[in-house]
Protein backbone atom coordinates (compact mmCIF):
# COMPACT_ATOMS: atom_id res chain seq x y z
CA UNK A 1 0.00 0.00 0.00
CA UNK A 2 1.63 3.71 -0.86
CA UNK A 3 1.16 6.15 1.62
CA UNK A 4 1.23 10.02 0.42
CA UNK A 5 3.98 11.89 2.37
CA UNK A 6 2.16 14.36 4.96
CA UNK A 7 2.72 18.37 4.29
CA UNK A 8 4.57 19.98 6.90
CA UNK A 9 5.63 23.66 6.83
CA UNK A 10 9.25 23.98 6.15
CA UNK A 11 11.60 24.58 9.76
CA UNK A 12 12.76 28.27 8.53
CA UNK A 13 8.89 29.25 7.53
CA UNK A 14 7.84 27.59 10.97
CA UNK A 15 10.34 29.56 12.93
CA UNK A 16 10.59 32.91 10.81
CA UNK A 17 6.39 33.53 10.10
CA UNK A 18 3.19 33.19 12.25
CA UNK A 19 0.54 31.09 10.91
CA UNK A 20 -2.86 33.35 10.22
CA UNK A 21 -5.47 31.23 8.38
CA UNK A 22 -6.16 27.85 6.89
CA UNK A 23 -7.43 28.65 3.29
CA UNK A 24 -8.93 26.04 0.89
CA UNK A 25 -5.52 25.26 -0.88
CA UNK A 26 -3.21 27.41 1.55
CA UNK A 27 -1.83 28.62 4.91
CA UNK A 28 -1.19 31.99 4.94
CA UNK A 29 1.70 33.34 7.15
CA UNK A 30 3.06 36.45 8.37
CA UNK A 31 6.83 37.12 8.59
CA UNK A 32 7.25 37.94 11.79
CA UNK A 33 9.26 41.23 10.93
CA UNK A 34 6.80 44.71 11.82
CA UNK A 35 9.23 46.81 9.20
CA UNK A 36 6.91 45.18 6.44
CA UNK A 37 3.46 43.68 5.75
CA UNK A 38 5.13 40.47 4.63
CA UNK A 39 2.95 37.40 3.82
CA UNK A 40 3.59 34.03 2.54
CA UNK A 41 0.77 31.82 0.82
CA UNK A 42 2.06 27.72 1.54
CA UNK A 43 0.44 25.22 -0.79
CA UNK A 44 -0.72 22.45 2.07
CA UNK A 45 0.76 19.48 -0.41
CA UNK A 46 3.89 17.83 0.65
CA UNK A 47 6.58 17.85 -1.79
CA UNK A 48 5.83 20.61 -3.88
CA UNK A 49 8.83 23.05 -4.90
CA UNK A 50 7.41 24.82 -7.99
CA UNK A 51 4.03 26.08 -9.18
CA UNK A 52 3.97 23.29 -11.74
CA UNK A 53 4.22 20.91 -9.60
CA UNK A 54 0.50 21.35 -8.51
CA UNK A 55 -2.05 20.04 -10.77
CA UNK A 56 -4.38 22.88 -13.40
CA UNK A 57 -7.03 22.92 -11.19
CA UNK A 58 -4.55 23.26 -8.25
CA UNK A 59 -2.43 26.45 -9.59
CA UNK A 60 -5.76 27.82 -10.72
CA UNK A 61 -6.88 27.92 -7.04
CA UNK A 62 -3.19 28.91 -5.96
CA UNK A 63 -3.76 32.01 -8.46
CA UNK A 64 -7.21 32.82 -7.13
CA UNK A 65 -6.11 32.74 -3.45
CA UNK A 66 -2.93 34.59 -4.30
CA UNK A 67 -5.45 37.38 -6.05
CA UNK A 68 -7.64 37.10 -2.57
CA UNK A 69 -4.93 37.74 -0.48
CA UNK A 70 -3.28 40.95 -2.89
CA UNK A 71 -6.57 42.67 -2.72
CA UNK A 72 -6.88 42.07 1.07
CA UNK A 73 -3.21 43.74 1.77
CA UNK A 74 -4.16 46.34 -0.58
CA UNK A 75 -7.28 47.41 1.06
CA UNK A 76 -5.66 47.06 4.79
CA UNK A 77 -2.29 48.22 4.28
CA UNK A 78 -2.70 50.43 1.18
CA UNK A 79 0.89 50.10 -0.40
CA UNK A 80 2.49 51.90 -2.60
CA UNK A 81 3.86 48.75 -4.50
CA UNK A 82 3.13 45.30 -4.04
CA UNK A 83 5.62 42.69 -4.65
CA UNK A 84 4.26 39.41 -5.18
CA UNK A 85 7.03 36.27 -5.65
CA UNK A 86 7.85 32.77 -5.88
CA UNK A 87 11.79 32.42 -5.08
CA UNK A 88 12.38 29.99 -2.94
CA UNK A 89 16.19 29.77 -3.42
CA UNK A 90 16.58 29.58 0.53
CA UNK A 91 13.11 27.18 0.85
CA UNK A 92 12.66 25.15 -1.56
CA UNK A 93 8.96 24.37 -0.04
CA UNK A 94 6.93 25.89 -2.62
CA UNK A 95 5.81 29.31 -1.12
CA UNK A 96 4.66 32.84 -2.75
CA UNK A 97 5.61 36.27 -0.80
CA UNK A 98 3.03 38.82 -0.79
CA UNK A 99 4.82 41.96 0.81
CA UNK A 100 3.35 45.52 1.09
CA UNK A 101 6.06 47.81 0.19
CA UNK A 102 5.98 51.45 0.89
CA UNK A 103 8.59 54.73 -0.26
CA UNK A 104 8.82 54.93 3.41
CA UNK A 105 10.21 51.36 4.57
CA UNK A 106 13.38 51.12 5.84
CA UNK A 107 14.14 48.99 2.86
CA UNK A 108 12.82 50.98 -0.23
CA UNK A 109 13.79 50.71 -2.98
CA UNK A 110 16.13 47.73 -2.08
CA UNK A 111 14.95 44.14 -2.10
CA UNK A 112 13.63 43.57 1.90
CA UNK A 113 15.28 40.22 2.11
CA UNK A 114 18.68 40.63 4.65
CA UNK A 115 18.41 44.42 4.53
CA UNK A 116 17.75 45.14 7.83
CA UNK A 117 17.56 42.29 10.99
CA UNK A 118 14.24 41.23 11.85
CA UNK A 119 11.93 43.44 14.38
CA UNK A 120 9.37 40.92 15.42
CA UNK A 121 5.55 41.99 15.38
CA UNK A 122 3.74 42.61 18.97
CA UNK A 123 0.97 40.85 19.98
CA UNK A 124 -1.63 43.68 19.92
CA UNK A 125 -0.47 44.08 16.19
CA UNK A 126 -0.52 40.26 15.23
CA UNK A 127 -3.67 40.13 16.90
CA UNK A 128 -5.00 43.11 14.74
CA UNK A 129 -3.47 41.43 11.49
CA UNK A 130 -5.25 38.36 12.67
CA UNK A 131 -8.84 40.04 12.58
CA UNK A 132 -8.25 40.85 8.87
CA UNK A 133 -8.35 36.53 8.16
Amino acid sequence: MMTHPTFELAPELKRDCIELADWPLCKVLLLNDSQYPWFILVPKKAGLKEIIDLSEDEQVTYLRESAKLSHLLMRVFNPDKLNVAALGNMVPQLHIHHIARFTSDAAWPAPVWGKHPAVPYEDEKIAKIKAHF
